[in-house]
């Protein structure tokens, strides 16, 4: 079943007043507000990952140029970017021309956890952090080696490298990290022990292209209190419709939640604890196609895209009840849409 978006959208404002009964005896009456896609941060070098504080200022990891030039820098109430941290490990990836470095991050009891593709999880302790305050070197911050556990575990099948890409809070405060290499879920305790919470097994290749199976590699992921959701996109050839959200129980079992998306990179919840997630792009013979990102709310009951079509996106985070903050890594920019 598919939802027509404006439905959809105004039917998460609504639950936040009243029940599902009374939304749909008015849904014939009242008009739903148009979705609105407003330029919110633009000149950023790859941003790749979004999270939002307690106060609800917006903090950006920004890959860099290659050059070392990493950053985490966050956004106050005004708009304004203030950076944090600099100097993160930035590099051109040997296989690909693509720029790598920085991955997602999360702010948490005055601490920003920050993942990184070399394998290490950074910690900025920002209990005493000022905005506007002096920038700090990256080398000064505490970490853990993530990717020397991945690598020296005993996977059925052995990853070449670690990816640790993004991270949630579960159960009695472990951090729980999908590592895109691995194509497993990292559990982490609050006293920094590590382990294998699942491992997602390939799927078949439907198409002529590319190896028999196809890898499920996790990336975006979200606790809503019972289970976790897990959003995935598929190796090469990156078929149209394959990419899939997983739920995952509190023993490390995982189901199928919904099918039939596209290279999924990150996830939020809207209100209603339904995902809301982010499609990086179609691929076509010239690679990622320009401008074929969308965000999806994936209800129990279908799907629907809303906003306008965004080149790229990595990242994803709700700020109220009708508002995201959505990225474009390409384009160097983040998005407000909203429709309150």
């Amino acid at each position: 079943m598919k939802l027509k978006v404006t439905t959809l959208l105004f039917s998460l404002s609504l639950l936040l007043v009243t029940g599902c009964r009374e939304f749909y005896e008015y849904l014939d009456t009242v008009e739903p507000k148009p979705v609105k896609n407003k330029e919110f941060a633009s000149k950023l070098n790859r941003p790749v990952g979004l999270a939002l504080d307690a106060n609800q200022q917006l903090w950006v990891t920004e890959i860099g140029t290659g050059k070392d030039d990493g950053k985490l820098s966050v956004f106050d109430s005004n708009g304004k970017k203030h950076v944090v941290v600099v100097g993160f490990p930035s590099f051109i990836e040997s296989a690909s021309p693509d720029i790598v470095g920085l991955n997602h991050l999360l702010v948490k009891d005055n601490k920003v956890y920050i993942l990184h593709t070399n394998g290490i999880l950074y910690i900025a302790d920002i209990s005493n952090y000022k905005n506007g305050d002096k920038a700090v070197k990256a080398s000064s911050l505490q970490r853990q080696n993530i990717g020397k556990f991945v690598l020296n575990y005993p996977f059925k099948e052995k990853p070449l490298v670690s990816n640790p890409y993004s991270l949630t809070v579960g159960p009695e405060d472990n951090l729980y990290i999908t590592d895109a290499s691995a194509n497993a879920i990292i559990r982490r305790t609050p006293a920094g022990k590590l382990y294998v919470f699942t491992t997602f097994t390939d799927i078949k290749n439907p198409t002529p292209v590319g190896p028999p199976t196809l890898d499920v590699v996790p990336t975006g992921i979200g606790f809503n209190e019972q289970r976790f959701y897990v959003t995935t996109l598929t190796g090469f050839p990156f078929p149209k419709g394959e990419a899939r959200i997983y739920s995952v129980d509190l023993k490390g079992k995982y189901t199928l939640y919904q099918e039939g998306f596209t290279t999924l990179t990150d996830m939020t919840f809207d209100p209603a604890y339904n995902p809301v997630v982010v499609e990086h792009a179609q691929f076509g013979q010239q690679g990622f196609t320009p401008n074929t990102g969308r965000i999806v709310v994936a209800a129990d009951n279908g799907q629907a895209s809303f906003g306008s079509a965004i080149n790229q996106p990595t990242a994803i985070v709700r700020s109220g009840p009708l508002t995201y903050y959505v990225n474009s890594i390409t384009d160097g920019k983040i998005f407000k849409v909203t429709n309150e």
